[in-house]
């Protein structure tokens, strides 16, 4: 809650919000002194007037910004605050359509103009994220009508021209000047007013601009100058982030420098005119063709000693940083950018090479080999394709030795043809931009065919080019000559082969051959093609006459930078123009649709994620997304909830696990867009969702359907797809399938995150969760065949990071996630050439890229570790590999089951002991083992900030990893089952109701004894317990009860609590709850803080403890039903079985008196059908008193008899050492918390050898509990003393006691001297884990253990009790046994009746008194609309002011939770809510003036 006193807040409120301008007076007592800020160095601002163009109007800003702490030494005045307003537009598909955003906005802006005479103006919108800018700025006129414009790059690694061309250069395209800043040394500044502009969100206002430099716009010349600048604030921006771009438009007027409002407006749609008619075509192919031909059109001049600033116009404490040149100089700066400020005047760096003058020549080529290859390696980096991968050959020596010596290509080199076919087919990947192979003749093609096909398979474009012998050669039995024609059959799009190289032909065939395979490579459907290329000797440079005539009609091609033939697509304006014809009857059958489902393939492109993105919070349906998709492994920018639009079900491959799932889940529309999906079971259950209607949307013509049940392909890109759809109303959402889908997905996450987490060695699994939770948005994953991409699909983890940046505050705004760019071979899948590819993929994605294969995937190419050790062109990587010592996939497949172990080992897991670090050593690659959880994230740790490439061997096990993914199979299938038998019971309407209030009740209870962990006063004669009864009522009538008993020594107390219990009976009146949170599995955590807007680790323990038992019990009386049922549904209520129907309980023993008079005490519990009984220890001055009472106690009731004792941490280790030695022969089933200090447990377990119990360690865990348990897997622990009104509710309880018997440890619910409810309570939720525990015990096929006997014995304490017809604990007259019954439970929780003997006060809520008061003072009246809560009789006044655009309203639950200790008041500030200021004479309430 924003809440503090400000003159302004930064949020970000709807448009009609929004104040424009407001003045305050503010009264000073002190004399005026000098602002700093009125400096006479400030900059000077001016209109922009270039020559000979047109006149772009540019604001004037007066000065720097002024904080409010500065001016203490004002005189009495007014200060004008002028507000910076930006608005977020939705986000938009496409560029297009994010020019048309603001274009609309900006003409409703224009209808309904602001009043002021000053002010900026900001809108901004998502586009996708690709990088576009560089493109933009290329494709702006020669002549341009607007200036300035600019390319300022994001790459600081060094970057040079070669860069642009060999990956996609993000940066900041800008065009006109909204505001500037021009700063000479040698002008003194004026004085003027000065205003300070508030920013109305946190989103920054960026300037660009130069440092000693002084550029004169009257005569377009740009000086050197130390302590001048220059900045602007672009009209129109397009800046690119990590993961997301930002298109912004900014208006600034001031009518004091003659740059009014409608003049802003038109300079910016004199920007916005040429943008729109000068953009970078979506249909473009290969993102730096024409980048060399564009700026070598431009009268730049390159200096490489220029940087270009971007700094904040603001920074954060609101101060402008404009008014210091050493910040200036400190500022963020590109040394790789190109500037164009007037026709004229025109700088870059890092941007072109010496041959910018475009002019090419053959003048230097010794022979007409030389000819031929110098033509087509120009002409392929004319068409963009500038990364060669060369083999070593003889035949092919003028085609490497031409590449290797152009300026504009990057060549790198492999003596494996296989892996260097790889690496090219990783770098088209990564870049989407064809790689170029350069081999000799012979196998040496041949061996391309690998890559070749999984190009082919997968939509990947190549461009081959092998050289080759003559035509007289072939046949003949000439060295190294094959038959070399089409020698890849159909597996490429496009092949020709060349005549060999001669004078006697236009060289011309060579051009246009060139440019018709690369537009079939990048055509759909995309893919590989071949060009064989024939070479004579000499085939190195030596001298040979040659005719020149051959390069006839080629000058214009020499004189310029372009490609010979350039092929262009003609598409229609709109995307989708058959709107009464075939996608009409789509759109019909997913608006029909009752069941839909969207799977998202794998996807290659940001922008087609993006499009996915869009689409999948249109529709609203379950999204499916596969691990290449991008958004498998998302992350989040802030809270989960935030993607409740983007219904994403990562688990429905585990969930298919269940029999029962698989025949529930039916589908009646299935979209999916991108390629294959990796999940087995995901396809048969779209075979068995047939008859339905499948839409198959992907931009190739091939059909993808092994199943034969796709009922509309669609060809088409999936933006141009979502723009269809986009137009469409959304469908209509079906919540049943969706909220099911999504809570079998939660249900199955939690449970296969708790069986990883409790799985102490490293196992695959838990392998990729880790590996997930490394990578970040500015990182890539390639994932290898087999299992690495199974186990990452399945187990990989999405994740969450905090907010960094404006494009993640935007982005969080409206869209809740990036994703994660995931590339993976799955054309043919095979496991081939997987450590080149991703090499290669590094090169052309630009990021760090972290790959993870499996070990015979990585002997398969060990010769990629040559093309690794290169690092050329290429961030950092690490390799991940995982070394199970051979084919682990097959332990998974049915062959396991019925094949011999050593036919097995031989011929199907190919087992082997390669050393792999040996491998990594001889190609001088770094490695690094690991072994545990730990080493494997201190590895990627290390790799992640490390500058150099390493190989991680993480050592696993065939049969382990068999083993634990057969136990994860089940427990995920066995979660799917509970989940959707309690889903399968509701209708919609039934699932979930509203609260309609919630009460609670103080009662106060007799004990017959002091509790045993209190120190007891001798002179009381009288205990009581006290606690809270809450009542929680549902809008159908239902009613629920819960128990709050805070325990001093529990760090809680009853003030504490009541406080907290009048905050959460404010804010929990309207809540909806649902039949799901009884499974228990954080869907009360996920509830709590979406419902009470609170951490649930911040509720007290007890509190939480007793509002989940209100809300279980409310639930199980809205289904006339129990608490067992609703936590187990598939327990019959006739089941009668005895783990069903009873509970054994234990009694408690306070210990004091001889040991005679304990053992007394024991015996006749045994007697009354105890068999149970738990002795307090560690009261006595010396250990051996206590060890002499369990001996004697022992001897007295026998064996059969569990004896428990419980020290309650009351001894020291060597007093704790000192007891277990008198009593190790006693027998005892576990002795609890034997010292005080919780780091020597598991010192005592092994040095005492007596088992033990954790009580109180429990009880201070309140998050993380899975991780911080995790040192209590010693088996010498033996059992978990669970008390729920301790640590924290049912649903913690839950979680500890699943470890528990996870780990074959006993689960124990002890009570806390809770009332008959609580106990009622905590009856069947015993129960329940005794069930839970023979579920998992047949789960893991070990023996069923006996029931164990709870700790609930504390009812002998109660005097009285809360409810007028008590819980009745008695011996069962069959077993002979004290044991509670489960359905005296049951009827003590439906049947409940508050005994008012015991109850001191009710409490139902807190009224709110609102009243106006008046002030008047100075010829203003104030009215404040005030909202008080609490005793006004009460010292302790707390006084509450909002927040900028807040009301005191905002305040209430605050108010109210503690209003018992506090008269608490809110007061609504002037201007906002209630309040009004009103001059003398107005008639009327003076506002301040607002737009829409």
């Amino acid at each position: 809650m924003n809440s503090r006193v400000s003159l302004a807040q930064g949020l970000s409120p709807p448009l009609s919000d929004l104040y424009f301008r407001t003045k305050w007076s503010i009264p000073r007592a002190k004399p005026p002194s000098t602002l700093t800020f009125l400096s006479r160095n400030s900059p000077r601002f001016h209109l922009l007037r270039l020559p000979n163009s047109m006149v772009v109007e540019a604001v004037r800003l007066d000065g720097p910004v002024v904080e409010i702490g500065e001016l203490s030494g004002t005189e009495d005045g007014d200060l004008a605050f002028e507000t910076c307003i930006t608005r977020t537009l939705p986000s938009a598909l496409t560029l297009e359509q994010g020019l048309q955003r603001i274009t609309e906005a900006v003409e409703k802006m224009k209808m309904d103009s602001p009043s002021s005479a000053s002010g900026i103006f900001r809108f901004q919108v998502l586009v996708p994220p690709s990088p576009k800018a560089l493109n933009w700025f290329c494709c702006q006129p020669a002549e341009s009508s607007v200036y300035p414009l600019f390319f300022l790059s994001r790459n600081t690694d060094n970057p040079t021209y070669k860069s642009l061309y060999l990956k996609e250069s993000s940066g900041v395209f800008g065009i006109g000047a909204a505001i500037y800043f021009n700063n000479s040394s040698s002008t003194s500044g004026e004085l003027s007013l000065t205003k300070r502009y508030l920013s109305s969100d946190s989103t920054s206002i960026m300037a660009y601009g130069f440092v000693d430099i002084n550029f004169n716009m009257e005569s377009s010349s740009m000086v050197h100058e130390a302590g001048s600048s220059y900045f602007f604030i672009p009209q129109i921006e397009l800046h690119e982030y990590e993961g997301v771009s930002v298109l912004a438009a900014t208006l600034a007027w001031n009518d004091s420098s003659r740059c009014s409002f409608e003049e802003a407006v038109c300079s910016y749609e004199l920007s916005l005119k040429q943008v729109s008619r000068y953009s970078w075509p979506t249909t473009e192919k290969c993102h730096s063709k024409g980048i060399r031909s564009s700026l070598g059109k431009l009268n730049v001049v390159e200096d490489e000693t220029l940087s270009m600033v971007c700094i904040n116009l603001f920074s954060q404490g609101g101060r402008e940083v404009m008014a210091d040149i050493m910040e200036l100089k400190e500022a963020p700066s590109s040394c790789q950018f190109c500037i164009r400020l007037s026709p004229t005047a025109a700088v870059s760096s890092n941007m072109l090479d010496h041959t910018s003058q475009m002019c090419y020549s053959t003048r230097d080529c010794a022979n007409i080999n030389t000819v031929w290859a110098s033509l087509i390696i120009e002409e392929c980096s004319r068409l963009g394709l500038t990364y060669f991968c060369v083999a070593p050959g003889s035949r092919s020596s003028p085609l490497a030795v031409a590449a290797s010596t152009h300026p504009l290509i990057t060549c790198i080199a492999c003596f494996d043809e296989r892996s260097l076919a790889f690496h090219a087919v990783g770098y088209a990947r990564g870049s989407h931009n064809p790689a170029v192979v350069i081999t000799s003749s012979g196998t040496a093609v041949s061996n391309l065919l690998p890559a070749v096909v999984e190009a082919s398979q997968d939509f990947v474009p190549l461009l081959l080019l092998t050289a080759d012998r003559p035509s007289e050669l072939q046949d003949a039995g000439a060295n190294q000559a094959i038959n070399q024609v089409n020698h890849f059959g159909s597996f490429v799009r496009f092949f020709f082969s060349l005549p060999a190289a001669t004078d006697q032909i236009p060289a011309r065939v060579l051009l246009t051959t060139l440019d018709s395979a690369v537009h079939w490579a990048t055509s759909s459907p995309r893919g590989p093609v071949h060009i064989n290329c024939p070479f004579r000797e000499p085939l190195e440079n030596s001298p040979s006459k040659w005719v020149p005539s051959c390069l006839k009609g080629l000058d214009f091609w020499m004189s310029n930078a372009e490609p010979f033939t350039k092929y262009i697509q003609v598409q229609h304006s709109h995307a989708c123009t058959d709107t009464h014809g075939q996608m009409t009857e789509v759109s019909n059958v997913i608006q029909k649709a009752k069941n839909g489902l969207l799977l998202i393939g794998a996807i290659h492109t940001e922008d087609d994620i993006w499009a996915a993105l869009l689409l999948a919070e249109h529709l609203q349906w379950p999204t499916v997304p596969d691990i290449l998709s991008g958004l498998r492994l998302r992350k989040l920018v802030a809270f989960p909830e935030l993607e409740e639009n983007f219904m994403i079900i990562d688990h429905l491959d585990h969930a298919l696990l269940s029999d029962s799932v698989r025949l529930w889940l039916r589908a009646d529309v299935i979209i999916q867009i991108g390629s294959k999906i990796t999940s087995k079971r995901i396809s048969q259950m779209l075979e068995k969702c047939f008859p339905c209607s499948y839409i198959m949307v992907d931009k190739h013509p091939c059909r993808h359907d092994p199943s034969h049940i796709v009922t509309h392909r669609i060809q088409s890109g999936i933006v141009e797809f979502a723009d269809c759809l986009l137009k469409a109303s959304s469908p209509k959402k079906n919540r049943k399938w969706s909220s099911f889908l999504q809570l079998l997905n939660m249900v199955v996450a939690w449970e296969i995150s708790f069986q990883i987490s409790t799985k102490y060695s490293l196992t695959e699994p838990e392998a990729a969760q880790v590996i997930s939770e490394t990578l970040s948005s500015k990182s890539a994953l390639f994932v290898g065949n087999s299992m690495p991409i199974r186990d990452l699909d399945m187990y990989g983890l999405n994740w969450s990071e905090g907010i960094h940046s404006t494009a993640a505050t935007m982005l969080n705004s409206e869209l809740p996630c990036h994703w994660i760019r995931v590339a993976g071979n799955r054309g043919a899948s095979g496991i081939d050439g997987l450590l080149s590819t991703a090499v290669g993929f590094a090169v052309g994605c630009n990021r760090r890229v972290l790959c993870v294969m499996g070990d015979v995937s990585f002997l398969h190419d060990t010769n990629g570790l040559a093309i690794l050790n290169q690092r050329k062109s290429r961030k950092p990587m690490t390799v991940v590999v995982i070394n199970n010592h051979g084919g682990g996939i097959f332990s998974l497949l049915p062959i396991a089951e019925r094949t011999e172990p050593s036919i097995l080992k031989q011929y199907f897991y190919t087992s082997h002991s390669v050393s792999i670090h040996r491998l990594c050593a001889a190609h001088g690659v770094k490695h690094l083992l690991v072994q545990t959880k730990v080493e494997l994230q201190d590895a990627l740790l290390i790799s992640q900030y490390d500058e150099m490439d390493c190989v991680i061997e993480v050592e696993s096990s065939i049969d382990a990893n068999a083993t634990f993914h057969r136990i994860l199979r089940k427990f995920a299938s066995q979660a799917a089952n509970d989940a959707l038998s309690i889903l399968l019971r509701f209708s919609v309407q039934d699932s979930v109701c509203k609260i309609h209030r919630m009460d609670y009740s103080l009662f106060r209870i007799p004990l017959r004894a002091p509790p045993t962990m209190t120190i007891v006063d001798q002179d009381r004669s009288k205990f009581y317990r006290e606690g809270y009864i809450l009542s929680l009522y549902l809008e159908d009538g239902s009613v629920g009860i819960g128990e709050v008993a805070p325990f001093e020594i529990h760090r809680e107390n009853l003030l504490d609590v009541e406080q907290q219990l009048r905050f959460i009976l404010h804010v929990i009146k309207g809540a909806t709850i649902s039949c799901f949170l009884p499974l228990l599995k954080g869907s009360f955590s996920s509830w709590i803080w979406n419902n009470l807007g609170v951490p649930p680790s911040s509720i007290f323990p007890s509190v939480r403890c007793g509002l989940e038992m209100a809300i279980l019990n409310v639930i199980a009386a809205r289904q006339s039903s129990s608490l067992l049922n609703i936590l187990l549904p598939q327990i019959d209520e006739g089941d009668k079985s005895e783990r069903s129907s009873k509970v054994k309980v234990c009694a408690l023993i306070d210990s004091n008196g001889t040991p005679s008079e304990v053992a007394y005490a024991a015996t006749t519990l045994v007697e009354e059908g105890f068999t149970a009984i738990k002795l307090k220890v560690a009261r006595r001055g010396n250990p051996m008193d206590d060890a002499a009472v369990i001996q004697e106690v022992r001897r007295r009731v026998g064996r059969q008899i569990d004896l428990r004792a419980d020290a309650n941490r009351g001894w020291t280790l060597e007093e704790a050492i000192q007891f277990s030695s008198f009593v190790k022969h006693c027998d005892l089933q576990y002795i609890e918390e034997p010292v005080q200090d919780e780091n020597d447990i598991i010192k005592f377990c092994e040095e005492s050898g007596l088992p033990v119990a954790l009580d109180e360690t429990i009880g201070n865990i309140q998050e993380n509990t899975l991780e911080k348990v995790a040192k209590y897997a010693h088996p010498g622990i033996v059992a978990v003393v669970i008390k729920p009104s301790v640590i924290g509710g049912f649903e913690n309880a839950a979680l500890i006691a699943h470890w528990a018997q996870h780990q074959g440890k006993m689960a124990v619910v002890s009570a806390a001297f809770e009332s008959g409810l609580g106990l009622s309570a905590y009856i069947q939720f015993s129960c329940y884990l005794e069930l839970q525990n023979a579920d998992i015990c047949k789960a893991m096929k070990s023996e069923l253990v006996p029931s164990i006997a709870h700790g609930l014995g504390t009812y002998r304490w109660l005097e009285e009790d809360v409810t007028t017809d008590p819980l009745r604990i008695d011996r069962d007259p069959y077993s002979g046994f004290i044991e509670a019954s489960v359905a005296d439970a049951n009827r003590v929780l439906q049947k409940f009746q508050i005994n008012h003997n015991v109850i001191c006060r009710n409490f139902t809520g807190e009224q709110v008194s609102i009243y106006e008061l008046n002030i008047d003072t100075k010829g203003y009246s104030c009215f404040f609309k005030v909202h008080e809560v609490g005793q006004r009789t009460s010292d302790n006044i707390v006084l509450f002011l909002h927040g900028f655009l807040g009301t005191g309203e905002d305040w209430i639950t605050i108010m109210k939770a503690i209003s018992g200790s506090a008269r608490c008041i809110s007061i609504d500030l002037p201007c906002h809510g209630g309040s009004k200021i009103q001059n003398p004479g107005d008639k009327d309430t003076a506002q301040p003036s607002f737009f829409h």
